[in-house]
């Protein structure tokens, strides 16, 4: 299986770099709402996985016949914290995670800068997440309902 995965996350970055939705320019003009092409992508994207998921909750197995228990976990504020923050990196840097690799396998070395930052941000929210889950009213982590 692990093969199948490699295979599958190289043809996901091949298509993310083909189709220009890994370059900062192309991203920007999203944000900036001077390209509206991105959407068009990430709609077809959501296009072709709905069946897929649709086929797999009714079905309750994975592709390798594994069960499956899809669960829709409850929002709360750390959902709003989380998606801020995220949108933020993303469109400064114009990459979240996947674009990141696909930039440094195209050999930009500004993309560096944005892996460091987001390992740097994965292991501060690490850190934090302890001393601010309370206060801000956060569920503990690896529970979805917000009293563990």
């Amino acid at each position: 299986m692990l093969l199948l995965y490699v295979f599958l996350g190289t043809l996901f970055g091949l298509v993310l770099s083909r189709s220009g939705a890994a370059d900062y320019n192309f991203i920007q003009g999203m944000f900036l709402l001077t390209n509206f092409q991105l959407y068009g992508i990430i709609g077809s994207a959501v296009a072709v996985t709905a069946p897929g998921l649709w086929l797999l909750k009714r079905y309750g197995r994975t592709a390798s016949g594994a069960p499956l228990s899809i669960e829709l976990k409850p929002l709360h504020r750390g959902n709003l914290y989380g998606g801020i923050l995220f949108g933020i990196g993303w469109s400064i840097t114009g990459m979240c995670p996947g674009p990141i690799l696909v930039n440094i396998g195209e050999g930009k070395i500004y993309a560096l800068a944005a892996l460091a930052g987001a390992l740097i941000g994965a292991a501060a929210f690490g850190v934090s997440y302890p001393l601010l889950a309370r206060p801000l009213g956060l569920p503990a982590l690896g529970h979805g309902t917000g009293d563990g």
